[in-house]
C-alpha cells in the first residue's frame, strides 16, 4: 500500500501495519545509476577479488549472528511460515559463501597460436572482467535469498549493483544492505531503491546498466526485455506450471510427501511448485486419495507461529484469483479430494483437483497457489505431450523405479531440469536454475550468475621470440 510517498508493509496475514518506509522516484534512482556507473568506470575503485571475498565472508557471519531476527522478518512480510523462512535464512547465509568461494574460479584460457602462417609469433589468452552496472528487479516469495541472488552475485563478480526489491517484501533486502555495510562493502557498490514501476523502469531502459536481472511474472519480464538498451544482457526468472510424470511402480511412501512438500510449499507460491500430476490410471485413484488425505492435515494459518505449515497468499487479491480458477474447475465438473475453498481474507485451503479439464486455467496457466491437479493416464507419451504443451516450461519430475522409463521421460520432458524421484521445487544454490520459453531466459545459480556477470576478453601478444 503506497499513500504519501510512502510505502506500507503489511503483514500479508492479516494487513497489520509491519513499518512504514520512503519511496524513492526517478531523481533518487539517477542518482543511483551515476554512482553505480562512476564506480565500475574509474577502475582504481574497483574491489580487489581478495576484499570482496574477505567482505563476503564477513558478511555471511554477520548474517549467522542474526538468524533469528532475518528469520522474524521474511517471515512477517513474505508469509512464508516461520520454520520454511528459517530454512531460507540458511540457504541465503550459504550463498554468500558459496559467492566468495567462486570468485577464484574466474578465469581465462590459453587460446593456441602459429596453427597458420599467418598466426605465427603470437600468443593468446583470456580472462574474465566485470560485465559493468547490474540492475535487478526482485519478487517477493524469497525476499532475502532472492536478494542473495541478484546482489552477492553482482559484487563477487566485480561489478556495482542496484535493486529494486518487491514492494510487498522490502525489509529483508534492506536489512541485508545494512549487513553489507557493516561488512565494510564499500559505499555505492550495492544500492537498494525502494520505488514505483515508473521509476524502476529506468533501472531497465538506462544504456548504462550492462546486465539486467528480473524475477516476476512474464508479461512484466518480457516487456521490460524489449526495453532494454542494446548490448544489456539480461537473465529474466519468471514461472511455471510444473509437471509430474507418476508411473506404477511409484514408491508411495517415499513420493506423497515430496508432492506434498512440492504443492503447498509456501502456498504454492513458487515458480516451480508441483502443479499438474499425471498419474497412470491403475493407480490414479489411490495417489489422489492419499495425497488429498495429507493435504487435509497441513497446518494452515499464522506464519509466525512455528507450527504453521501452509501461510497466507501475499494479497488478498490472489486468494480472490485462486478461488474464482479452483471455482471455475468445479462449474467444469473437477472432482475436489480436498480444500477448495478460502479459509479467510488472505488463506486459501490446500487443494487437491482430480482430472480439471485442459482447457481452463488450472490447467493451462501458473496457479501460484496452494492447489495441485491431477490428471490420469494411460499411455506416458500421450501424458508427456500434454505436459510440454503449455508454454511455460521450467522444472519437471518423475517417479518410477525403472531406470529406462526414467530417462525415456528426461529426454522427453520440455524442462531445464528433471527431477527423478524428487518434487519439482527441489533446488541448490549451486545447481543451474532457470526456465526456457516463456518461463525465462538465462541462467541463475549462484556460480552461473557470476559467470553471466563477467565477460571475456582476449589479449594477443606478438613478439619476434615466440
Amino acid at each position: 500500500m503506497k499513500s504519501a510517498n510512502m510505502l506500507k508493509v503489511l503483514s500479508p496475514f492479516d494487513q497489520s501495519l509491519i513499518k512504514e518506509i520512503p519511496l524513492v522516484g526517478k531523481e533518487e534512482v539517477e542518482k543511483a545509476l551515476s554512482i553505480a556507473y562512476s564506480l565500475f568506470q574509474d577502475q582504481s575503485k574497483w574491489i580487489p577479488a581478495h576484499e570482496r571475498i574477505a567482505i563476503l565472508e564477513r558478511t555471511a557471519h554477520i548474517m549467522s549472528t542474526r538468524i533469528e531476527e532475518l528469520t522474524k522478518t521474511a517471515a512477517s512480510e513474505g508469509g512464508k511460515p516461520y520454520a520454511d523462512s528459517k530454512v531460507e535464512v540458511l540457504r541465503a547465509i550459504n550463498g554468500v559463501k558459496l559467492a566468495a568461494e567462486h570468485i577464484s574460479q574466474f578465469k581465462g584460457e590459453q587460446i593456441p597460436m602459429g596453427l597458420t602462417k599467418a598466426s605465427e609469433n603470437r600468443i593468446a589468452f583470456t580472462t574474465r572482467e566485470p560485465i559493468g552496472v547490474v540492475s535487478s528487479i526482485s519478487a517477493f516469495n524469497h525476499p532475502l535469498n532472492l536478494t542473495i541472488h541478484q546482489t552477492v552475485t553482482a559484487i563477487a563478480a566485480g561489478c556495482p549493483v542496484i535493486i529494486k526489491p518487491a514492494s510487498t517484501t522490502p525489509l529483508s533486502c534492506l536489512a541485508f544492505i545494512d549487513i553489507l555495510k557493516e561488512a565494510n562493502l564499500p559505499d555505492g557498490w550495492c544500492q537498494a531503491v525502494v520505488c514505483g514501476r515508473e521509476a524502476a523502469e529506468q533501472l531497465v531502459i538506462d544504456k548504462r546498466v550492462n546486465y539486467f536481472s528480473f524475477i516476476g511474472s512474464a508479461s512484466v519480464g518480457w516487456y521490460l526485455r524489449s526495453k532494454l538498451s542494446p548490448g544489456t544482457r539480461c537473465a529474466l526468472e519468471h514461472g511455471g506450471a510444473a509437471p509430474v510424470i507418476v508411473e506404477k511402480d511409484a514408491d508411495f511412501e517415499e513420493m506423497l510427501p515430496l508432492l506434498a512438500k512440492g504443492g503447498f510449499y509456501h502456498a504454492g507460491q513458487v515458480c516451480v511448485s508441483v502443479q499438474r500430476v499425471f498419474v497412470h490410471q491403475d493407480i490414479v485413484r489411490d495417489v489422489a486419495d492419499k495425497l488429498a488425505k495429507i493435504a487435509s492435515k497441513l497446518i494452515v494459518g499464522d506464519p509466525m507461529n512455528e507450527k504453521t505449515e501452509v501461510g497466507p497468499l501475499i494479497l488478498p487479491y490472489e486468494v480472490d484469483r485462486v478461488e474464482e480458477w479452483v471455482n471455475e474447475a468445479i462449474d467444469a465438473g473437477t472432482e475436489v479430494l480436498a480444500g477448495g475453498k478460502r479459509i479467510s481474507d488472505s488463506c486459501y485451503e490446500p487443494t487437491v483437483l482430480l482430472n480439471p479439464p485442459l482447457n481452463i486455467r488450472v490447467s493451462t496457466l501458473e496457479i501460484f497457489g496452494p492447489v495441485v491437479c491431477i490428471y490420469s493416464y494411460s499411455d506416458r507419451d500421450k501424458a508427456i505431450e500434454i505436459a510440454n504443451s503449455l508454454d511455460l516450461h521450467f522444472q519437471a519430475a518423475v517417479f518410477t523405479k525403472n531406470i529406462d522409463v526414467a530417462l525415456d521421460c528426461v529426454k522427453k520432458l520440455n524442462a531445464t531440469a528433471v527431477m527423478v524421484n524428487d518434487h519439482t521445487a527441489f533446488r541448490v544454490d549451486w545447481m543451474p536454475f532457470g526456465g526456457r520459453d516463456s518461463s525465462g531466459i538465462g541462467m541463475g545459480g549462484i556460480p552461473y550468475t557470476m559467470h553471466e556477470m563477467t565477460r571475456e576478453k582476449l589479449m594477443v601478444i606478438k613478439s619476434k621470440v615466440l
